[in-house]
């Protein structure tokens, strides 16, 4: 079952902070409000209080968690708030992480995360459609906490605005939304594995894994770059995506990847506006199917999903950004 959860202003990234037996606290991003807002929760995990803990910063989208410290992506900028948790009616000003990633807001928002070896991992999007930009864009960058030791990790990737890492090997996966007007069904998004650094993965030259882009496709072979895990709906805006690690849903859904689409903006039929699942069997993806819809009713929207996130007790996150709610999906045995 679904239901609605809290109500947030133009939700997009979340990050879970503390919490024990006796509750927590959620983080929420926004892209086009400027805030970040924190939304309390008992032990029954019954959303409380909303909070605004920032505002006025550029598209504050990118949210992690670490070590009581909440970092927020604000295109630039990474701030971090220190012992943010104790101190959500009075927050602390905050620390700059980094002011030196591009200014462009164009994919300019950010998805961020922690990785496994302590890395905090931040996307650049390219600043365009279709172009060659410069070095840091286009990539996943990785750098230390304190913004040290910055380096390019993953390149050729156009628009990642969702990533995470696999529960079984600790690989990571992360989402990549296509170049525009190449029609309604090209390119597909793509939903891409890197199992190690320094792999390239075809933009601007090449998308989903065989479609040469029109400008950029005679100078390199769609062969020479990785290949997508899975191809996912052409244009359906794939951006927060998370592995279930939950124990609450049904067996079959443990270490299996939910995909928030956003949805289509520019097709003449609109596709997307759901929870997808992908499903993964031995390191590969093998299955892409629906798990939650009904945001798009014919050919209007009234909810457009941009992250998920599952919760200690294993339901289910959903940020909506349109309707400005986050909905929690809950499974109960018959």
């Amino acid at each position: 079952s679904i239901e609605l959860w809290a109500r947030v202003s133009n939700a997009r990234q979340m990050a879970l902070g503390a919490n024990d037996e006796k509750g927590g606290v959620l983080y929420v991003g926004s892209r086009g409000a400027g805030t970040v807002h924190a939304v309390r929760f008992d032990g029954a995990y019954r959303a409380g209080k909303v909070i605004r803990i920032a505002n006025s910063l550029e598209m504050p989208s990118g949210l992690a968690w670490r070590n009581g410290a909440l970092y927020v992506g604000a295109v630039n900028r990474i701030l971090r708030y220190d012992d943010i948790d104790r101190h959500l009616e009075s927050p602390p000003l905050p620390v700059t992480v980094t002011d030196s990633l591009p200014r462009d807001t164009h994919h300019g928002w950010k998805f961020i995360g922690f990785g496994p070896d302590g890395k905090l991992y931040v996307p650049v999007g390219a600043p365009c459609n279709i172009c060659k930009p410069g070095d840091l864009y286009a990539g996943i960058l990785r750098m230390n906490a304190d913004g040290s030791d910055r380096e390019v990790f993953a390149r050729g990737v156009r628009n990642s605005v969702g990533f995470d890492w696999s529960p079984v090997d600790g690989t990571l996966w992360f989402t990549d939304n296509g170049r525009d007007m190449l029609g309604d069904d090209s390119p597909p998004d793509e939903l891409n594995r890197a199992p190690r650094g320094g792999l390239h993965f075809g933009y601007p030259y090449c998308h989903g894994g065989e479609v040469a882009d029109p400008e950029f496709g005679t100078r390199r072979k769609c062969a020479e770059f990785e290949p997508p895990a899975q191809k996912l709906g052409p244009h359906v805006a794939s951006l927060g995506m998370r592995f279930y690690n939950g124990t609450m849903f049904p067996a079959e859904y443990r270490n299996q990847i939910f995909i928030a689409e956003h949805g289509s903006w520019n097709r003449s039929k609109k596709i997307g506006y759901r929870i997808a699942l992908v499903r993964v069997k031995d390191g590969k993806a093998v299955g892409y199917e629906s798990f939650a819809s009904g945001w798009l009713q014919g050919e209007s929207a009234w909810g457009r999903p941009a992250d998920v996130l599952v919760l200690p007790d294993g339901s289910l996150l959903v940020a909506d950004d349109h309707a400005g709610a986050i909905y929690r999906i809950v499974y109960r045995k018959p």
